[in-house]
């Protein structure tokens, strides 16, 4: 009788966490990005195929309202032909990537601390489709007064997703600055406008103001214990939008040139909207 109580109340303690979130409401737009392959037919509602979203490949589209439980829960219809499945993108464990320090001193964070959401967004996503088998993602979003956030969809098992989510909210992305993410699997480096060198673990970020309205920076890579420096470069910094650049190993095709050449090791993205002023 003891152990029985006992694991009642193990039970009842990984749930409850789930469960509070589940009960939490926000209101925000959300921008939804595909981490692979366009993906079509996508709600945030069963059976919601007048209202399919469209996730373009690594690149915004138009935003999305928003209102419901924190966890947000992401369908696909089911008359939805499968895209074909394309080069490997690497990822890090999912869940927020919401950077600890986004405002500190760019010193690399301990990144372990975000693999246990996985873990648990994943068994629950298994639960939630025995119910409902067009569900294919779920998403914790950022609570309180953030208006806006982008969620990140990789591809995973069973024609399921597994979901990254970036408060964008203006006070933590604001006009004028620039947002450096690393989600590759690899230590990276960045020296921003001749300031000392910042180093990433994977899912670190830091926040860089703009110079004059760009961004000149140099990016290097840690690979077997030695430093290999990638490129230098200067990106437009636009006084009136929110900027931000995720680095991250992809084989996709949406990298490749015209002739078929592949620019580096790693690969980045820039991602650009005007914030919202409401």
């Amino acid at each position: 009788m003891r152990s029985n109580i006992i694991s009642l109340a193990c039970l009842w303690l990984l749930a409850a966490p789930m469960a509070a979130q589940q009960n939490d409401h926000v209101a925000l737009k959300i921008d939804v990005v595909a981490w692979g392959n366009e993906i079509k037919g996508l709600s945030f509602k069963p059976g919601s195929g007048k209202a399919a979203i469209t996730a373009l490949s690594f690149r915004y589209s138009t935003p999305v309202t928003y209102s419901g439980p924190v966890v947000m829960e992401v369908y696909q219809s089911d008359n939805v032909t499968a895209a074909p499945v394309g080069p490997a993108v690497k990822y890090p464990a999912a869940g927020r990537l919401i950077p600890q320090n986004p405002f500190g001193t760019g010193e690399a964070a301990d990144s372990s601390t975000n693999a246990s959401p996985k873990q648990g967004l994943a068994l629950e996503l298994e639960r939630r489709r025995k119910k409902e088998p067009t569900l294919v993602a779920l998403a914790v979003l950022p609570g309180g007064d953030c208006r806006h956030a982008t969620v990140l969809l990789a591809p995973a098992e069973a024609g399921t997703f597994t979901s990254y989510v970036i408060d964008d909210d203006p006070s933590k992305l604001p006009v004028g600055q620039l947002r450096i993410q690393n989600l590759s699997p690899f230590l990276v480096a960045m020296r921003c406008n001749g300031e000392p060198a910042r180093q990433l673990k994977t899912r670190d970020a830091i926040l860089v103001p703009a110079v004059r309205d760009h961004l000149i920076y140099e990016l290097a890579y840690k690979l077997d214990d030695v430093w290999n420096v990638q490129e230098n470069n200067v990106i437009p910094v636009r006084p009136n939008e929110q900027t931000q650049i995720i680095i991250l190993k992809s084989d996709h095709s949406f990298f490749l040139a015209s002739d078929g050449s592949r620019s580096g090791f790693l690969q980045f993205i820039t991602l650009r909207r005007s914030p919202d002023t409401h």
